[in-house]
């Protein structure tokens, strides 16, 4: 990569986890904090404030990243960014749950992250995109981990007025390294590789593989934010300060880093990926299995949280990758944009579901509907294809006509190893799955040359 393009994926990914900060940061505190707010004694509500941020998400982040092909992508980062920042500033002021519910409305609507991966893909070269997403998906990762362990301290600190208060300050910084720090894109234009197209929505959604997958990601973050409508007051009902929190978050999310990286190169290097998903599938539904006759017991607590989160960063480490995998290469973009959204729905529904059984069932209802969530995965991960040991390769071709594109696809896709082909005549790249052993890239970079790639 040059300098260039480690500045604008350093940046951007710097902004990616900047603004995720404001959604992890309260998932270990905000259930206590409510218990002190007018109306937060409800748990409904509770985990309506939780999951708002995914229901304004999953409406506008399509659009906006739409948008920002039209009116240009720092302008719409720039207002997404404003947007978090004042649902920050209501969320920390106010004075009852309801403003606060109203709060993360604002934060969510704040729905950039689409026009971010736009602009990632305007400011890095083809070859080294998938990198580039690599980062920013580390990023988003790392930030989860720290604000496990940072929210309780933070809370400890300054409360979680003052943690919403942050996060908008954070916001401000994240406008700051927009306008400064990274590149303004030469031209901005349309990537399939990045971006959701309409056209390709139907293909997506009547794709038997990837609809799996986006349940998947809809169940995960179901489960993790009905979780975190009761973890933490169990753990304070277990006995442990709220601002020793931490001291549980830390060890089970090292100890679960441990566990899983094995299992990641194992998947990866020895094309195992769909036993070892299958896997962490299952020890999901055994963590929340554990958590529902557990919850009432320290130490079934720490236990359970330990497998939640060594299957939980399996999981979320491993979807982005078999939707590459099994996406149609040139509706890439478009399957990642129903994924995401599939996403936020989930933190949606788990936080209003998840607060109603808390609060007219019991606690160890919220795991039992975990429990169900990870049952109906597994089974559907039982049928679902064992995804090929390919990656994703694309070269800049230059903009040529329709007639030329299809002769090099059908050339490209006669070389050794290339699973599938495309040549996208508007946007002048290439775009090609191939095999991880294999295959000639020698040959195929013959024919580029030819077309003078």
């Amino acid at each position: 990569m040059t300098r260039a393009e480690k500045r604008a994926t350093s940046g951007l990914a710097a902004i990616f986890g900047l603004r995720m900060l404001g959604m992890f940061l309260i998932l270990p505190v905000f259930a206590l904090y409510a218990e002190h707010l007018p109306g937060g004694d409800n748990h409904t509500l509770v985990g309506l404030t939780l999951g708002m941020y995914g229901l304004t998400q999953a409406l506008l982040m399509i659009p906006f990243g739409m948008a920002s092909d039209r009116i240009g992508r720092k302008k719409v980062i720039i207002f997404g960014l404003i947007l978090f920042a004042i649902g920050s500033f209501v969320a920390a002021t106010a004075p009852d749950i309801y403003w606060t519910i109203f709060g993360r409305a604002i934060q969510g609507a704040g729905a950039i992250s689409a026009a971010i991966t736009a602009m990632l893909a305007d400011l890095t070269r083809e070859e080294h995109r998938t990198k580039a997403m690599a980062m920013i998906g580390s990023t988003i990762g790392l930030v989860f981990a720290a604000s496990m362990v940072a929210g309780p301290a933070l809370n400890h600190l300054i409360g979680v007025p003052g943690i919403f208060a942050l996060t908008g300050v954070l916001a401000l910084v994240a406008i700051w390294v927009v306008k400064v720090w990274v590149p303004d894109p030469l031209s901005s234009h349309f990537h399939a590789d990045a971006q959701a197209n309409p056209a390709r929505l139907k293909d997506v959604l009547h794709d038997a593989q990837l609809l799996r997958l986006d349940f998947g990601i809809f169940a995960l973050h179901a489960a993790q934010m009905a979780m975190f409508v009761v973890v933490p007051v169990a753990l304070k009902n277990s006995g442990l300060p709220p601002a020793h929190h931490w001291m549980v978050y830390l060890p089970v999310l090292l100890g679960s880093f441990l566990l899983i990286v094995p299992a990641i190169i194992y998947g990866e290097k020895h094309g195992k990926l769909k036993p070892v998903f299958i896997g962490a599938v299952a020890l999901m539904l055994l963590a929340q299995l554990g958590m529902a006759f557990g919850i009432g017991h320290f130490w079934g607590i720490v236990g359970a949280l330990f497998f939640y989160f060594a299957a939980f960063n399996l999981l979320e480490a491993s979807l982005p990758s078999l939707i590459s995998k099994l996406a149609p290469v040139s509706a890439k973009g478009t399957a990642m944009g129903v994924y995401n959204t599939a996403q936020a729905l989930g933190l949606f529904f788990g936080g209003v579901f998840g607060g109603w059984l808390a609060q007219h069932v019991g606690f160890y209802a919220v795991f039992l509907f975990c429990v169900v969530l990870m049952a109906v995965w597994l089974a559907l991960s039982l049928s679902m294809t064992a995804p090929l040991a390919i990656k994703t390769r694309m070269f800049r071709v230059g903009t040529m006509p329709a007639e030329q594109a299809a002769l090099l696809k059908t050339k490209l896709a006669a070389v050794a190893g290339v699973v599938e082909a495309v040549v996208l005549a508007e946007e002048g790249v290439a775009m090609l799955k191939v095999s991880l052993q294999g295959w000639d890239e020698a040959a195929a970079r013959i024919l580029l040359e030819a077309t003078g790639a």
